[in-house]
């Protein structure tokens, strides 16, 4: 939940100095990436400090409804973009600074094989991210905006996102309600039943339960490591595998048995409920109720958490990536992020929906807030959603990866446990529904940054 206008004036957090993307998301329709090249420092460092700065949208603009603006801006910046403006500090981030493109064998992907050929190389410096309600605002911003800073950067690439038309506002290309399970900050906004609090310091560099808070600069403290992926997703060959599998049981219709294990394998039906507590057929009204849509743990008193898997599956999507009692007793408060993606591309047009195949790429642009990626999104990749064998100590031994975004390194992966007649069958999934098209990792520094470290000798 955004925080009450009571805990926005007591919050220690300086929120007029973080970027407004970082916390909960620019909440905007539409989205547009622009990934740059700094093609003269000395220029760009005067725009820097002159004109992007005051442009540049904090979290305290975004929570006050006098102060909200019709259009958004934030920026972040690449290793090689600091470098490139004579920033020498370390931030003591090994992921960051090693680039997305030698972690991708990490992340799971075949190589780069399907990245976007921007992605690939030292080309990117940084991104702007530029937001609005509506797309002519927005189109209206960009141009406005680039033409500001076009004579001291190359655009390299752009990606524009814009939510889902209608009923379909909020869910992703697959169907499903997107962006329920986030963390609230401690001193920041208040947890609903269910939900994980953590410290500042795991989302903000320099704060609370800041792993590296005593090797970060000062200058750092209250900005943000960005991991950025553009994730295409195969709608129609993933809506067809649902069909194609369709779980069978008694009072089950094909349609439903087709709804029901594209829910096992998210871990909630479309419209957000989880199955952990609407484990058979989907409500809509629990899924409308943020007190009660988050308020679960996989744990049941009269199931064996070990070995009961007829509610949700060990590798249900929701489960890999965020465990609850599978961690054990304790909240994990170490491996979070707080995610502020966005669809994009086109909705299934009915020739792709009559062939079953793919022919216009959409997909979602993910971006995930941490303040170490090795914590953050690249451990919840790497260690939870593409390990066959987590969560570990299951009577199930082999849960299998991660049915939406885990990866085999473009190999067949398995997955157990999606079916509840059957929890010990393996499904074979030869097709990845969600391909990586690659990405990057950045670094969203604090507004104050902009003005002093990072436009030095402008």
């Amino acid at each position: 939940a955004l925080p009450t206008a009571a805990e926005v004036q007591a919050t220690l957090l300086n929120i007029n100095n973080i970027q407004g993307d970082i916390l909960f998301g620019m909440k905007k329709n539409m989205e547009t990436f622009l990934f740059f090249s700094i093609a003269n420092s000395t220029l760009f460092k005067q725009k820097l400090r002159a004109d992007i700065k005051s442009r540049v949208t904090s979290t305290a603009q975004l929570l006050s409804v006098s102060s909200q603006p019709v259009t958004a801006l934030n920026v972040a910046f690449l290793q090689a973009g600091l470098n490139a403006l004579g920033v020498i500090d370390d931030l003591s981030d090994f992921v960051f600074s090693g680039g997305q493109e030698s972690d991708a064998g990490e992340l799971g992907d075949p190589g780069t094989i399907n990245w976007v050929p921007a992605f690939k190389g030292s080309q990117i410096h940084g991104v702007f991210l530029l937001a609005s309600d509506t797309s002519a605002n927005l189109n209206s911003f960009v141009s406005e905006f680039t033409a500001i800073v076009q004579d001291s950067i190359h655009q390299i690439y752009r990606l524009d996102g814009a939510a889902r038309p209608g009923a379909q506002a909020g869910h992703e290309h697959f169907g499903f309600m997107d962006g329920i399970s986030q963390p609230a900050i401690d001193g920041f906004n208040k947890a609903l039943p269910g939900q994980e609090s953590i410290p500042p310091g795991i989302i903000l560099l320099g704060e609370e339960r800041d792993s590296n808070s005593t090797s970060r600069p000062d200058w750092a403290k209250g900005g943000s490591f960005l991991a950025f992926r553009q994730l295409a997703q195969k709608v129609p060959e993933f809506n067809q595998y649902l069909v194609e599998n369709a779980i069978v049981a008694p009072g089950l219709t094909r349609e439903q048995g087709s709804e029901l294990l594209g829910a096992r394998m998210v871990g909630r039906w479309k419209s957000g409920a989880p199955i952990d507590l609407a484990p058979k057929f989907d409500d809509p009204v629990l899924a409308r109720d943020p007190n009660r849509n988050n308020n679960f743990t996989f744990a049941h008193p009269d199931e064996d958490i070990i070995s009961d898997q007829t509610r949700c599956p060990f590798s249900a999507h929701i489960r890999k990536t965020k465990p609850r009692a599978d961690s054990g007793s304790s909240v994990n408060v170490v491996n979070q992020i707080i995610r502020a993606g966005i669809p994009y591309g086109p909705e299934v047009t009915r020739q792709e929906a009559t062939s079953k195949k793919t022919i216009q790429e959409r997909g979602l642009a993910f971006v995930a807030y941490q303040s170490a990626i090795g914590d953050g999104f690249q451990f919840l990749q790497q260690a939870w959603a593409n390990q066959p064998l987590f969560p570990f100590g299951k009577s199930d031994r082999t849960p299998g990866y991660d049915p939406i975004v885990g990866a085999n390194s473009g190999q067949t992966r398995f997955v157990s446990g999606l079916d509840p007649n059957d929890a010990n069958h393996d499904y074979t999934m030869e097709t990845d529904f969600v391909v990586s098209r690659g990405g990057e990792y950045f670094f969203s520094p604090p507004i104050s940054a902009l003005s002093d470290v990072l436009s030095v000798g402008a």
